[in-house]
This record gives C-alpha cells, sequence and structure tokens, in this order.
C-alpha cells in the first residue's frame, strides 16, 4: 500500500500523457500529408494553366468565328473540337486535329444518312453510333477518330430532332474549331517549348539519378535488398518515359508552328526533344547496371572502392545533364561527369572486378556513350571519348 500510491501518481501522468502525444502526433501528421497535398495539387495547376488558357481562348474566339461572323445556327461544334484538339495530344496537334476533322464528318455523315432512313430515338441512335465505330475502323481510323466518330454521331442523334438543316455547318463548325486551336498555339498563345519539355523530362531524369545514387551506396554497403529496390523502381518507369516522348513531341510542334520560338528549333528545344531516345537507353542500360549489382553483391564478388564512385559520377552527370537541359547552357558539366564515371569505372576495373563487376563496370561505358549522345554528340565520337577516358583494358 506504501508503494502503491507513488507507482499509481508517477504512472497517471504518463498513461495521460501517451494518448496526448499520440495525438498531436498525428495531428502533425495530417497537417504535414495536407500541406503536400496542396503543394502538389498547386503544382499541378500551374502545370495546366497554360493549356487551360489556350483551350478557353480557342473555345471563345471559335464560337465568335463561327457565331459572329460567319452566322452558322448552333455552332456547338466549333468549341468541341477547339478543345478536343487542343486537349487530346500534348504534341502531335496538327495530327490529332485532322483526325478531329475525319471523326466529325464521318459521324455527321452516317448520323444523317441513318435519320433520314429510320428517324431517330433510342435504338436509332444506339445504331448511328455502332455504324459511325464500325465505319471509322474500316477506313483504318485510329483510337481518336473512332471515339470522335462515334460522340459526334451522338450529338447529330439528339439535336436532329431539334434543329434541321445542319449538315454542312456542323462540319464547317468543326473545321473552324480545328484551325482555331492551331492558331491559338502557335500564334497567340504559344507555350514555352522548352518549359513544356523540362517539366516532363524532370521526372524521367530525377528517377534516373535517384536509382543511381542508390545503386553506389547499395554497392558501397553491399546491400543487395536496396539496389533490388532501385532496380524495381526503375523498371516501373513507363509513364515517366512516356510523358518525356510526349513532351519532346510537343516541344518540336511548338517550335516549328509558333513564329515565336523559330529560332529555338535547332538550340537547346531540338537538342533536348532529340534526347528522349537516348536517354530512354541510358535509362535501360542503367537497369542492366543495377540487376548485375544485385548479382555481384550476392555472389560476394570484390567491390573496388572505384566501382561505387564510378556508379555515382554517372548519377551527377544525370543530375548536371537535367539542370543544364533546363537552363538551357552547354551540358559541358554532364560530359564532364560522365567521363570521370568512365574512368573511375576503368579504374575499378584494372585494380579487379569479377564476372558481374565486369558487366557493371561496361554498362557504366554503354549508359555515358548514351548521355553523351543525350548531349547532342554523335554516337561515333562518344564511343571514341569513352575508350579514351576508361584507359587501357589490361587487368592486372
Amino acid at each position: 500500500m506504501v508503494d502503491a500510491g507513488p507507482r499509481e501518481g508517477g504512472g497517471g501522468p504518463a498513461r495521460a500523457g501517451a494518448p496526448g502525444e499520440a495525438l498531436a502526433a498525428r495531428l502533425a501528421s495530417l497537417r504535414s500529408r495536407l500541406a503536400g497535398s496542396l503543394s502538389d495539387r498547386l503544382r499541378r495547376v500551374r502545370a495546366g494553366g497554360g493549356l487551360a488558357l489556350q483551350a478557353g481562348l480557342a473555345a471563345g474566339l471559335s464560337w465568335l468565328v463561327a457565331d459572329t461572323l460567319l452566322h452558322i445556327p448552333q455552332p456547338v461544334f466549333a468549341p468541341i473540337s477547339a478543345v478536343i484538339a487542343l486537349a487530346a495530344s500534348v504534341g502531335q496537334r496538327l495530327r490529332r486535329t485532322v483526325e478531329l476533322i475525319v471523326g466529325v464528318s464521318l459521324g455527321v455523315l452516317i448520323g444523317d444518312l441513318l435519320i433520314l432512313a429510320v428517324g431517330t430515338g433510342a435504338w436509332q441512335l444506339g445504331l448511328i453510333v455502332v455504324l459511325s465505330i464500325v465505319v471509322a475502323v474500316l477506313v483504318g481510323g485510329s483510337p481518336a477518330v473512332i471515339v470522335q466518330s462515334a460522340a459526334t454521331a451522338v450529338l447529330i442523334g439528339t439535336l436532329s430532332p431539334v434543329v434541321a438543316n445542319l449538315e454542312f455547318p456542323r462540319f464547317l463548325a468543326a473545321l473552324i474549331g480545328g484551325a482555331v486551336s492551331v492558331g491559338v498555339t502557335a500564334v497567340l498563345l504559344p507555350l514555352n517549348p522548352l518549359r513544356v519539355i523540362n517539366r516532363a523530362a524532370k521526372p524521367a531524369l530525377d528517377l534516373l539519378v535517384d536509382q543511381l545514387e542508390a545503386t553506389a551506396g547499395a554497392l558501397r554497403r553491399r546491400d543487395a535488398a536496396a539496389a533490388q529496390a532501385a532496380l524495381d523502381r526503375l523498371r516501373n518507369n513507363k509513364s515517366e518515359v512516356a510523358a518525356f516522348f510526349e513532351a519532346a513531341q510537343a516541344a518540336r510542334e511548338a517550335s516549328a508552328l509558333s513564329p515565336v520560338h523559330w529560332e529555338h528549333r535547332q538550340g537547346p528545344v531540338g537538342r533536348y526533344a532529340r534526347a528522349a531516345e537516348p536517354v530512354d537507353r541510358a535509362m535501360r542500360n542503367s537497369g542492366t547496371l543495377i540487376r548485375r549489382t544485385v548479382t555481384l553483391i550476392e555472389d560476394d564478388e570484390p567491390i573496388p572502392d572505384a566501382l561505387p564512385a564510378a556508379v555515382s559520377a554517372l548519377a551527377e552527370a544525370c543530375r548536371h545533364l537535367r539542370r543544364e537541359f533546363a537552363t538551357a547552357d552547354e551540358p559541358d558539366e554532364a560530359r564532364e561527369q560522365a567521363l570521370r564515371a568512365v574512368a573511375e569505372a576503368g579504374h575499378a576495373y584494372r585494380v579487379g572486378v569479377g564476372f558481374s563487376g565486369a558487366v557493371v563496370v561496361a554498362q557504366v561505358r554503354t549508359t555515358t556513350s548514351d548521355l553523351f549522345v543525350a548531349t547532342g554528340v554523335e554516337q561515333e565520337e562518344a564511343n571514341r571519348l569513352v575508350r579514351k577516358a576508361f584507359g587501357a583494358l589490361d587487368q592486372p
């Protein structure tokens, strides 16, 4: 009884404080997640702000041209086609616009012919959609043409009972919308092609940098699980690579269409856009590098200090490449770091590596060659520079 009081008195505050501390920790975590979520959302809004402005301007102008200037009755297809042409794809907008016109014309033709033949109603609407898709497939239409043809047929089937004799005006309105969307993106409100491609390329290059750095750390610690985690993450790169390729196409298109950006076609934008394919190859070769790193560690092969240094320098080269592309600078530092990676790999090879270690060394060379091509160096010259930096091929 003598000891009970102090134990209860001393234990009471601890038991009371623990739930309070847990609640405070949960609230702090919730605030952190909300703040992160809000910043992510604001970042996405900023990223899509240019497209939103283009779509709004294109929709308003297309309606103004069709309704006020050409007096097309109910020119609903003008703003619809303008917005679809803008939003269908970031890149290849000219091709998408042509596909849109093809899809709209097919939908209008099939819809009007069937309405004249069988009238309107639920089953007629379903038949119109089925036939519009079948015809779009038969003529070799892309998914965009097929979807737009079906969507147009739906609008035709639902609007025709209300407004008659809109066959040609509908097609003309769609044509106006597509033309206005191209005019907005090329002349009135062109996006900065360097900003477009940099925004999409950054996640891909960041992914490559992070996993190469993780691999270098795994080599130093002989941590096969960490190397495997880096490999799994790098393999899951489809969204980043796809966004990079699409942005490269969009940048080429923007610099070709917009007079404001014509001077950038062969400069930073052109070089950046051409880098998408060699960067993709660098990611695939880095995947092989990391996979052999896992085997190297599991087989307990020798790991000279220069080997993780080579992988770390490769990551640094990718980081410099990302920064110098974003600032439109000549990627000299990226090339310098890439050659340092090859030199370290050559040193590791001559110190002595095992079978998988030799593969890692070879992949450092191959990835460096890819990065040089990404900076604008011809493949033959890139290979020569890599061989020179690597040094002698003799092992002890």
